[in-house]
This record gives structure tokens, sequence and C-alpha cells, in this order.
């Protein structure tokens, strides 16, 4: 039993009833191609004037999460917004953090999927006037991604809204670097939820104008299109956009709110997983999808569905915080000796969202040593004055 902190600033006990998912890989080739979006560990020992310099970041621990997603059959998708792009991490640790997990995915013997986040955040935004000056951004960030054999996710920017670009400015950028990609690209739409400076991206606040825009893009070369992120949270409007996309082009659906649905499918099209959420479930998510690949709805539901509720509190209003989530789970789950993040972002959210997150995380069985996890949050309470 513990003692928990409610949204109605009452304390009460909570017994725990979960029984721990043990991590496994697939015992099948999946139906879905997964990414899982994960987060970097900071070294707190080495951390200086973290909101004003670089990160220092435990690359052992950092990279043996990243092991442990791969040993679950779940691919990557690295140096995202989840690992802090543009909040906490920088374009030169996110470039060490790609190279050094490509390594270590050529050395992983399941071989895993990673693919990886090409922005434009190396340059001051003062620098990025026009759409020459976003595109050689791109490109510089694109070719070191492709020279360690990473596959281009392009990354929504925050250049385009800061300009006040219109379509035709986001087509110019766009059509170049897919065109000249060495393998087909994912495409990245992250709603202004996750980031308000995103806020009309693709040239129109109208989502179904900019869905327009965006279908019409890829319907120009959809050979060179793997697919397309979708993060606004929305399904009905998932629904109707994956149903347009070209043939072989995917939908990655990045609703959190929503992705047990719309993975599943409607029965004529369904979505692949491109999710920050699927770091946090990855026990669940990973044998899941197993059952699905063996046509196993129920089971597929059953692990999925206690799942949803504590995704849904760990990217609760205000959405963009939801990184202290991801991490906070993986140190209650003993997958790092400590709550410290870059930029000390685990300040963004309260005692009373993480008690949530650990009454949530419980139910959905995905506490994985409950006696850790207890003592862990013992620890944070008493730090909150809760005792």
């Amino acid at each position: 039993m513990i003692r928990l902190p409610t949204e109605d600033c009452r304390i009460e006990d909570y017994t725990l009833t979960g029984a721990p998912l043990t991590p496994r890989a697939p015992s099948r080739p999946l139906t879905r191609t997964a990414f899982a979006a994960a987060h970097v560990v900071s070294d707190p020992l080495r951390e200086r004037n973290p909101w004003d310099t670089r990160p220092a970041v435990d690359w052992e621990a950092t990279l043996a999460f990243r092991q442990g997603l791969w040993n679950q059959g779940l691919g990557l998708a690295e140096a995202m917004d989840t690992a802090q792009r543009g909040m906490g991490v920088d374009w030169q640790t996110a470039r060490e953090l790609i190279e050094r997990t490509m390594a270590a995915a050529r050395s992983h013997p399941m071989k895993p999927r990673v693919a990886c986040g090409a922005g434009t955040d190396h340059v001051a935004p003062q620098d990025l006037r026009d759409a020459g000056a976003i595109l050689a951004a791109y490109e510089h960030q694109a070719e070191a991604i492709e020279a360690v054999d990473g596959q281009l996710i392009l990354m929504a920017s925050r250049a385009f809204p800061a300009i006040g670009a219109g379509p035709e400015v986001y087509r110019s950028v766009y059509r170049k670097l897919i065109d000249g990609a060495a393998a087909p690209v994912i495409l990245h739409w992250l709603g202004d939820m996750f980031d308000p400076a995103l806020k009309g991206y693709w040239g129109s606040e109208d989502v179904a104008t900019a869905s327009d825009f965006v279908l019409a893009l890829i319907s120009e070369n959809p050979a060179k299109v793997d697919g397309i992120k979708i993060s606004l949270l929305d399904q009905a409007h998932e629904e109707a956009f994956r149903a347009r996309l070209p043939e072989g082009v995917r939908l990655y659906t990045g609703d959190d709110f929503n992705y047990a649905d719309l993975i599943a499918g409607d029965g004529k099209h369904y979505s692949h997983a491109l999710l920050g959420i699927f770091a946090a479930i990855a026990p669940a998510a990973s044998q899941a999808l197993d059952a699905l690949a063996g046509g196993d709805l129920q089971t597929y539901h059953r692990l999925l569905a206690p799942t949803v509720p504590l995704s849904r509190e760990i990217f609760r209003a205000p959405t963009r915080f939801y990184k202290a989530g991801i991490a906070f789970l993986a140190w209650l789950n003993g997958y790092q000796k400590h709550f410290i993040m870059p930029a000390g972002f685990q300040s963004s959210r309260d005692i009373v969202h993480y008690s949530a997150v650990f009454r949530l995380a419980d139910q959905a069985n995905l506490l994985a040593d409950p006696e850790l996890a207890v003592r862990r949050m013992r620890l944070l309470l008493e730090i909150n004055g809760v005792e």
C-alpha cells in the first residue's frame, strides 16, 4: 500500500493490483510497423547549468533502454520530440545520439529498424528566413543521418510557421528533400498541442486544407515516401486521411489517445505506429502486436485497452510536457537510476500527475518490479512534501 495525492488535494491509500507483464520478443513477424520514440537519460553528476548548456547524457543507460525496446521487436524513432529535440536536447547532442544508436542497431541480433529525425534546429531562428535557408538546414542534418545509414524522418520545423510560410514554400523545400533522399522518407505532422510553434503547419490552420496539400505532395512521388506520421489526436481525421493515401504509403499513427483502435483498423485500412507512448508501454505494445499478427484481436485489445488511460494521462494538456511521464516510468521500472531530465524537464509536471501515472501504470500491468516502483514513488512523494 502507498499513500498518493489526488486531483482534489486529498491523500488516499492505494493498493497495487497489477500483474506485471514480462518483456519478451514477438513469437511471429508483426503485421504492423511499430516505432517507439525513446527519451534521453541525463547524467546528473555531469550536468552543469542545465537550462543554458548542452545536456550531459548517460550514454550507457540511454542505449540500454533502446536495446530493451529492440529486444521486444519494436523499431526505434530516434532523436525525435520524445528525446526533447528543441526542448533541452540540441542538434549536436542529437547527432551523437543518432550515431551511437545506429552503431548499436547494426550489432543487435534482431537488426531493428531505426528512423531518425532530421530538422532545422541547429540554425538560429533569425537565420531561417526563407525557403533556401530552411532547405539547407534540413539537408545538413539529413546528410549526417544518411552517412550512418539512418532512415530519414523529416521532422516538422518551427521555421515554416515562424515566417508565415504558404504552401508554395513548404512544397519547394519538401519536394527537394523527398526526391533527393537516399531512401523513402517518413513525413512528420505534429500538431500544435505537441508544440505551439507548429500551429498552421503545411501553410494553413484549416486541417482539411492542410490535408489536401500534403496528400498532393505525397502523390507527386509516392515511391519516395515510406509514410507520414500524424499527431493531431483526432481519430476521425486520421482514418479519413489514411484512406486517401497512395497505395504503399503508410500512415504512422502518432495519436497517443486513440492508437489501439487506429492500429487495429476498420477492416479496410489500418495505421502503423510511431509513438512516444510505446517506449513507456513496450511489453504491452509488443505482445499486443504479436497477438494481432496471429489474428487474436481479443488479446490485442485486452493488453492495450488498459494502457490507453495511462497514455491519455501522460499526454494530457499541456501535451508537450509528456516526455516527463515517459522518463518517470523508465525510472520507476529500473531502466535508469534517477529522475533527472535534460534542462530539468521533470519539473514540467506535478506530483498529482505523477501519482496518477503510477496508479494507471499499475492497472495496465506495467510496473515491472512493484516493490522498486513503490520505493521510488515514496522518495518522490517525500521530496514533494507528501509523507
